[in-house]
């Protein structure tokens, strides 16, 4: 039986809007719309947020596990639905499940589970690689970055189905044949691991790629006689980029610059991690990020809140741009206008946090969390 539900007597994020003294309408799996307290329909369940602020559920384009849950190194159901659930405890409804560069048969296995597990809150994959350019690999080994041909293609996705929503390339390594192949199959390319002159990203856009992964990490350096990469990507109106605010992969100086320069472009990723001690990728644990058992900075620890909450507390990024960079933009990015915004018609995906930036309720398609089953 489907439950209508008013959300009242908090602060209520919708887009480029604030409401107050409003109340957001459920009813189902979708929104119903923001209307006066006053106007609450009569079969509506009035729930009082206490001054907590609404928004729409988050966003995370770019994240390979939670806790102690790796998914490249666990390619089962099972997995994907412990990383659903936490990530659903922490106020993100909406992801695209990441691997970053590895085997062939790691990433088509991924692509069979994904598939086979039917996952409802992972949007898709993102594929981080293996189409990458060695010399700014970061994590990534460099034996298992490979070229972009027609025939690698075809293997890397053979298993897929259209669950690859989203790939990182270094588009200067990757041929345009390559690239319209990319394009022809939905995926949404992003520039990342990359050596780039600032010339060569000019052409991003011509090409057919919007936007970049991770500004700043594994990207060319910014340089007085030619910019590179992270320099166009701030210049360039065209392109947009997903940044971590963790002041550990970007100093906060740093974010506030970008954002400066980028507004609404700049959008938050996590790129989070699990703990893991097999396989590729050991991610240990070392105060608040990951690093690889070399030393070498891997994913980091952070949920998308944690984020909106440095942004607003060290970037001072004014909240409701923040919510908006964890779920608009990228909603927006990957072409979902029933997601990122909380308009009549989308799904009732919902966030309610505190002032301390605490999760108090956390709505997935209408039901809360505590009630959904996996």
């Amino acid at each position: 039986m489907k439950t209508k539900r008013a959300l009242t007597n908090g602060k209520i994020f919708s887009g480029y809007k604030l409401f107050e003294k409003s109340a957001l309408l459920i009813d189902g799996e979708n929104i119903v719309g923001i209307v006066s307290e006053n106007d609450i329909p009569a079969d509506y369940i009035v729930e009082n947020v206490h001054g907590s602020n609404v928004c729409h559920g988050l966003i995370d384009l770019q994240i390979y596990g939670t806790g102690n849950v790796l998914f490249s190194s666990e390619l089962t159901a099972e997995s994907i639905r412990s990383i659903e659930e936490d990530l659903l405890k922490q106020g993100c409804t909406s992801f695209y499940l990441t691997l970053a560069t590895n085997t062939l048969e790691v990433f088509k296995e991924a692509g069979r589970v994904f598939n086979a597990a039917k996952p409802e809150v992972a949007l898709g994959l993102h594929f981080e690689g293996p189409f990458l350019n060695s010399k700014k690999r970061g994590a990534h080994p460099e034996e298992l970055i490979i070229e972009a041909t027609d025939e690698a293609i075809s293997d890397l996705l053979s298993t897929a189905e259209n669950s690859v929503k989203m790939m990182t390339i270094a588009p200067e390594l990757v041929s345009d044949e390559a690239i319209k192949n990319l394009l022809a199959r939905n995926i949404l390319l992003s520039a990342g691991h990359s050596a780039a002159t600032a010339k060569q990203t000019a052409k991003f856009y011509e090409r057919g790629i919007k936007t970049a992964t991770h500004l700043w990490n594994a990207m060319s350096p910014f340089h007085h006689r030619d910019v590179g990469l992270p320099g166009e990507i701030l210049l360039d109106k065209n392109l947009s980029a997903s940044i971590i605010v963790d002041g550990v992969h970007v100093d906060y100086e740093t974010v506030t610059l970008s954002k400066k320069l980028m507004g609404e472009r700049l959008f938050l990723i996590t790129d989070a991690v699990g703990a893991c001690e097999k396989g590729i990728y050991k991610h240990v644990f070392n105060q608040d990020h990951y690093e690889l058992p070399d030393g070498t900075l891997s994913g980091s620890s952070l949920s998308m809140l944690q984020a909106i909450k440095n942004c607003v507390n060290q970037v001072d990024i004014p909240l409701d741009e923040a919510i908006r960079m964890a779920t608009l933009y990228p909603a927006n990015l990957i072409g979902r206008s029933d997601l990122g915004n909380l308009n009549a018609g989308a799904i009732a995906n919902v966030l309610v946090f505190d002032q301390g930036f605490e999760v108090n309720q956390v709505i997935f398609r209408g039901k809360s969390v505590s009630a959904v089953t996996i």
